[in-house]
């Protein structure tokens, strides 16, 4: 039923029907009719509404198998496509004689066949329609050739149909597609004597893809509904030319070695300028994206060379920058530290000289000169300043201490030296409240004493 139904599509809904079928990979052919009528034959639209479709039930399986083997769009019927068909002509009068005679009988036949066919589909549906394993199917049908007529042939591409057109279109390559009709009275003699041929399998395997399919298969059953073929042996040119897959030539009916192979090479001389011309236009898109990914490169390798000339003049900036921090935050330390200890400093002459004010205030009185107890000192200072006083032989030695610190020409830190025998005067006050230095009796002064003031920090 399915194959009558197809009968009355024009070739370009057949052909949109076939490549809907392979990109959902839906196995009923009219299920996609249906699908592809609702949208008026619009394939793109119809293949949407079937994704969603998926979608919504939780089924991605039909996005997986479309990316794996999608076919591209095969242009089947060309203005300027050959066809060769070849028809077997019978020989002599007994020949002739015997066909004229024959031929009502295998008209007869052949229409009570197509009717008895008919009727049965009607009855139940073609099971080639429904497509489970095409690359099974193709391996089936070289395992099956191979046992009946032997490995001498050309080179079957193992793949499906989509996989081989993938592989022309990619390798610009010759596809000569082989349909076989296993039924067909000459098929067996094609096979054996031609496509077996030493010279027919050198042929196709150095200058063609080869791939074929027997028609009693779901896979060969698709592609015979896209190429409709009208008898057997039929084989099919596809090439690349203008950018789609395109079915140049039809070879149908049984033909000899010499003939196919003269055919074969008349098709590839008249469509080899458009591979030419192909290459060229990919060597040229090549030449340019190799070049543009080069000037991409050099443009991305002078950008990371001023991206590392900006950031490096950036990292000098801010070194410089936190250099000169650091040198004005080290200076403003510095400041800092001066003015600190100026300020130390100030306190500390500060209080030194309240010391000295209150020490000159608790200077006793200079006793009279004709004191017997009176101690007549004299003391040169570092700067050459002679100072002059009298005290008490009773009198502590702080107070010759305490004289000479609160002079203004003194030192501010000092030993008394006595110079014969030279001795250091023990005459600075103890810091911790301990006892008072000896008097200047104890320490052996005479009546008058010539000391000397040495500077400490000199």
């Amino acid at each position: 039923m399915a194959e009558a139904q197809q009968d009355d599509l024009t070739s370009d809904q057949t052909e949109k029907l076939l490549q809907f079928q392979d990109l959902t990979r839906i196995d009923d052919f009219d299920r996609c009719r249906e699908l592809l009528q609702t949208h008026n034959w619009n394939i793109e639209a119809a293949v949407q509404s079937r994704f969603r479709e998926s979608d919504e039930d939780n089924d991605d399986s039909i996005h997986r198998n479309h990316v794996e083997a999608r076919m591209p769009v095969v242009n089947l019927h060309p203005v300027d496509q050959r066809v060769f068909t070849f028809v077997r002509r019978p020989v002599g009068i007994m020949g002739w004689g015997s066909w004229i005679i024959s031929l009502p009988f295998q008209f007869i036949y052949s229409k009570f066949l197509s009717l008895l066919r008919f009727a049965y589909r009607l009855l139940r549906p073609d099971s080639r329609a429904i497509l489970t394993d095409p690359l099974g199917d193709v391996t089936a049908f070289i395992q099956k050739f191979e046992e009946s007529y032997g490995r001498n042939h050309p080179d079957f591409y193992r793949g499906t149909y989509s996989q081989a057109l993938n592989e022309a279109k990619r390798g610009l390559k010759f596809l000569l597609v082989y349909l076989h009709g296993p039924d067909h009275q000459d098929t067996p003699l094609f096979c054996r004597d031609v496509l077996c041929s030493p010279e027919v399998t050198e042929f196709v395997n150095t200058r063609m893809l080869f791939w074929a399919c027997c028609t009693n298969r779901p896979e060969g059953y698709r592609v015979s509904q896209a190429l409709r073929e009208n008898t057997y042996p039929f084989l099919a040119v596809i090439v690349l030319r203008l950018n789609r897959m395109t079915v140049v030539a039809r070879i149908e009916g049984s033909l000899c070695r010499s003939e196919l192979i003269s055919r074969l090479t008349e098709i590839m001389d008249e469509n080899q300028s458009g591979l030419i011309q192909e290459q060229m236009e990919r060597d040229e898109r090549h030449f340019n994206q190799s070049l543009r990914q080069q000037q991409d490169e050099a443009y991305l390798e002078s950008l990371r060379a001023d991206q590392e000339k900006e950031k490096q003049k950036r990292l000098e900036q801010e070194r410089k920058e936190r250099e000169a921090q650091e040198e004005e935050e080290r200076k403003e330390e510095e400041e800092r530290l001066a003015r600190e200890q100026l300020r130390v400093e100030a306190e500390e002459l500060e209080k030194l000289r309240i010391r000295k004010e209150q020490l000159r205030d608790s200077l006793p009185m200079e006793p009279a000169s004709d004191d017997p107890d009176t101690v007549r000192i004299l003391l040169k200072l570092p700067n050459g300043t002679r100072l002059e006083r009298r005290f008490r032989k009773t009198d502590s030695i702080k107070y010759l201490h305490d004289y000479v610190l609160v002079h203004e020409a003194a030192p501010d830190d000092f030993q008394i030296v006595k110079n014969f025998p030279r001795t250091v005067l023990p005459c600075q006050r103890s810091e911790d409240n301990g006892p008072d230095p000896p008097t200047f009796e104890e320490v052996g002064l005479g009546k008058s004493e010539l000391l000397f003031v040495h500077d400490n920090d000199a």
